[in-house]
């Protein structure tokens, strides 16, 4: 039987298969793998959830898969952390950030350390210069959602030193 990381891998490949990052070249596939690997070796978290639902962080805002597909391969507490790091793009922008939020903030505290380590890669991954005040700022919201579960486990306060590190060097 296959780790639940390694059947939520191959299952987010499948999905983002065609898809490509900002730079139109980078297939898509390298951020979730990225995000995982940041969880992982950086944050050093080895939570099986955590790890599953870092692969899939994204499906569900950027592929058909939903909700249902995701409990029903890897169980509610991975669908959970990925509903709650899916953004409803239906709603206007202000309403749909705002709500983002709220859901991270109720969230498990491996929603978190994945939106944490989400906006590690992507300032890690910047394209061009007029999208780094931009992604500044989601760390900036990722660490002050994430700072109240300092206590919920270790790799949490791991996460957001490593972020401010990285911030830092990028000034």
């Amino acid at each position: 039987m296959k780790p639940l990381w390694q059947e939520a891998a191959s299952f987010a490949m499948q999905l983002h298969a065609g898809q490509t990052r900002d730079d139109g070249v980078t297939p898509y596939g390298a951020h979730p793998v990225r995000v995982a690997m940041t969880v992982r070796d950086v944050f050093e978290c080895d939570d099986h959830v955590c790890l599953a639902a870092a692969y899939l962080h994204d499906v569900i805002e950027d592929t058909p898969a939903d909700y249902d597909d995701i409990a029903e391969r890897f169980g509610t507490d991975v669908a959970d952390c990925v509903a709650a790091l899916t953004k409803d793009m239906r709603m206007p922008e202000a309403q749909r950030e705002e709500a983002y939020d709220q859901g991270l903030i109720e969230a498990d505290w491996r929603a978190k350390l994945i939106k944490l380590a989400d906006t590690y890669d992507n300032l890690c991954d910047l394209s061009s210069v007029e999208k780094r005040g931009r992604v500044i700022e989601r760390c900036r919201r990722a660490i002050t959602i994430a700072e109240p579960a300092t206590g919920d486990h270790p790799s949490v306060p791991r996460a957001i030193d490593a972020l401010k590190r990285l911030m830092a060097s990028e000034t």
